[in-house]
This record gives C-alpha cells, sequence and structure tokens, in this order.
C-alpha cells in the first residue's frame, strides 16, 4: 500500500502553526504555539477527505478516553477537541518531546529507568482498568516523554470498553507486542492481554529489541510478521542476555508472557508491584504507581465507542486581516463588511449619528440661505 502524504496543516483559533511532528496511517501530528496561554502543543488531526465512520469512531473514543483519563499523571493529557474550518477533526493535546520509538534499540535503558517506566506504565494502564477502558496497543513508540523527561502512554485510538458486548469489533494489533490470544483472534484484548503487552514492552526497553526477534550476528534475522506471529503462539520466553538485569526481573517478565493467560499477573497493578519489589531488591528507590483509590468513580459520563459524528466547536470561518481602506464609519460600511461581528445596538448608533450630521448640515444650509436673502433685501433698499 502506498504510504500517504501529509495533510496540510489547518489554521485553528488561537494556535500558530510550527511545524509537523509525525503521520500515522489515518492521522497527522503538528506542532502549534497556543496564544493563551502561551505554550506548545500537539494537534492530531484527521486528513480532511476522511470520511469513514470507523475513523471517525476511532478519533471521537480517543478524543473522549483522554479526556476521561488525562488528569493521571502517566497519561498524556488533552485540552481540547473541535472541528477546524475546512471541517477537519482535530485534538489539542500536550506536546511531548520525546518517545521511546527507537531509543531503546539506539541506546542500553539503564535498568534503574526500566524498572521506573515499567512502574509507571503499570499505574497508567490500571486505572484505564478501572475506569473501564483498555488501551489495546501498548508498545515502546506509544509511551512518549514529557519536556520534564516523565513517561507518559499515549495513542488510545483503538482502545475500548472492558465491558463491551462479543462481535463486531475490529482486530487490531502491533504483532511484536501481542499476547499469543490476541495473535489467534481469540479476544481483542483484555486485562490479560495488556499485561503481556506491557511485559513485552518493558522487556524491548531492557533488550533493545522486541521479544520474539532473531537477530544474527550480521544484524540481520528472520523477522516478518508471519514468523513472530507464529514464534509468539509458542510464547516460549527467551532470557534477556543482560549481565547487569536482575534474575527477580527476569522472572516477572516471564510470569507476565506466560502463554496462558490465567498464569500471568492477575493485573496492571500486580505487575507493578512486582516490579516495585525488584526496584527494592536492587537498591533502587521504588517509583510511585498512581492509581486511583477504591471508591474513585470517573468524573464525567461513560465513553461511547460506537460514536462517528462530527463533534466539538466548529470555526465557520477564518479570521484574516482586512486590505480594505479604512473608512470613516457608516451604517452602510458596517453592514457590508462580513469580517465584523456587529450588533444592531451598535447599527442603531451608528445611524443616529449619521442623522445628527444630515440634521446639523441642513441647519447650516437653511442660516446661510436666509442671510443671503436678508443681505439682498438691504441691498435693494439701498
Amino acid at each position: 500500500m502506498a504510504k500517504r502524504l501529509p495533510s496540510a496543516p489547518p489554521i485553528l483559533p488561537g494556535l500558530d502553526y510550527v511545524r509537523p511532528l509525525g503521520s500515522g496511517g489515518f492521522a497527522d501530528v503538528f506542532l502549534y504555539q497556543q496564544d493563551m496561554p502561551r505554550r506548545s502543543v500537539a494537534v492530531k488531526v484527521l486528513p480532511s477527505d476522511v470520511r469513514d465512520p470507523e475513523l471517525l469512531r476511532m478519533f471521537n473514543a480517543e478524543a473522549d478516553v483522554l479526556a476521561h483519563l488525562s488528569a493521571h499523571p502517566s497519561i498524556v493529557t488533552v485540552y481540547q477537541a473541535g472541528i477546524s474550518a475546512d471541517g477537519r477533526p482535530y485534538i489539542v493535546m500536550e506536546y511531548c518531546p520525546g518517545s521511546l520509538a527507537q531509543r531503546y534499540r539506539l541506546e542500553r535503558i539503564p535498568v534503574d529507568e526500566v524498572l521506573a517506566i515499567g512502574v509507571r506504565m503499570a499505574g497508567a494502564l490500571e486505572s484505564a482498568h478501572r475506569a473501564g477502558l483498555i488501551h489495546r496497543d501498548i508498545k515502546p513508540s506509544n509511551i512518549l516523554t514529557t519536556s520534564f523527561g516523565s513517561p507518559v502512554l499515549a495513542d488510545f485510538g483503538i482502545s475500548s470498553s472492558l465491558a463491551r458486548t462479543p462481535g463486531g469489533e475490529m482486530f487490531a494489533m502491533s504483532v511484536p507486542w501481542s499476547a499469543p490470544e490476541v495473535i489467534a483472534e481469540q479476544t481483542t484484548g483484555s486485562v490479560a492481554s495488556e499485561v503481556w503487552s506491557l511485559g513485552a514492552t518493558v522487556y524491548s526497553l531492557a533488550a533493545g529489541h522486541s521479544p520474539f526477534e532473531r537477530r544474527s550476528v550480521d544484524g540481520s534475522g528472520q523477522n516478518s510478521r508471519e514468523q513472530l506471529r507464529k514464534r509468539i503462539a509458542r510464547a516460549s520466553y527467551t532470557p534477556i542476555p543482560r549481565a547487569d538485569l536482575p534474575d527477580a526481573l527476569q522472572a516477572v517478565l516471564a510470569r507476565a508472557m506466560e502463554r496462558d493467560p490465567r498464569r500471568r499477573q492477575p493485573s496492571a497493578a500486580a505487575f507493578g508491584e512486582e516490579l516495585r519489589s525488584v526496584q527494592i531488591e536492587a537498591g533502587f528507590a521504588p517509583s510511585p504507581m498512581e492509581i486511583p483509590v477504591d471508591d474513585w468513580a470517573p468524573a464525567s459520563e461513560p465513553v461511547d465507542f460506537a460514536d462517528a459524528a462530527l463533534r466539538g466547536p466548529q470555526r465557520s470561518r477564518v479570521a484574516h486581516d482586512s486590505r480594505r481602506r479604512v473608512e470613516s464609519p457608516s451604517v452602510t460600511s458596517f453592514a457590508r463588511d462580513e469580517d465584523t461581528d456587529i450588533s444592531g445596538e451598535a447599527l442603531l448608533s451608528a445611524g443616529v449619528r449619521r442623522m445628527r450630521y444630515w440634521i446639523l448640515g441642513g441647519a447650516v444650509a437653511v442660516v446661510v440661505a436666509v442671510a443671503a436673502v436678508v443681505a439682498a433685501l438691504l441691498a435693494g433698499a439701498v
């Protein structure tokens, strides 16, 4: 399939376009500068020619899920969403200058940082699960880093509800980090498959490659999509050949990637607590794992994953600087200036001022005419 060319950045009120950030399968991301309050933001935009209800559904779901969860310190924050003047849905989000998309392949990430990222992502996932939501695409490239260096979970575009009914839901997966039951299309996602994906992601950060990649001496390997699927289906854990990696971490990851979902950690929180135990045993400070208290309830309405409608405030026109010659105001000039939003009261006020000008001018003309007549009469009398 030919790669889609990125769309042009839309003109958005209160936002100044800076540069592109990336382009995915169905959306583009641009960097903008927000005017008030002044800050850099990332804007995710659907192309103008997208009319697929499934893509609109996914886009709406991502905006709603992020609004549901973005107060979490390890989940990317969403600021607003709407429809641009040219009819394109967009989401304005926190700008994160970095990600783990390629970093784990280019450098050896320290063990303490790998553990800290794993704990924070476990807290983010547990919070989503307690809200009845599931991410379904946990992988290194969906972990961004903020300007302060903190990891945050992003890209909830294919997220779903844990309370969904079977049938009719699309299978969407990133094969290297998908659980065997997802590869076999036995489920579109569950808490157990999320634990697997998180374990596979932490494995990747520690190993420098995904768990079932095979690498030869020259750096090549047989790692086609189908070959990876077959290896994942067999689900035989390969220990990470790294001397500074604690054996306890190997054990936690091996359990998370058990072929049988029932033998994995029962929740993302349990996985995170096991990583915290590894941190303490290795002499690292345990990372905080922010999860909601037991009596927490989402403040907003449940996310409607079937909503494929265009929603949000729509900019009906784009404001621009007028090049017209500046004239004195009048009723007619106000009425024809389509870039000016003028009220009926202002129009009435302008009309009254215009009427006053007419009356004053008429009075002056009458006085001049009377003076001329009197002068003529006096001249005749002389």
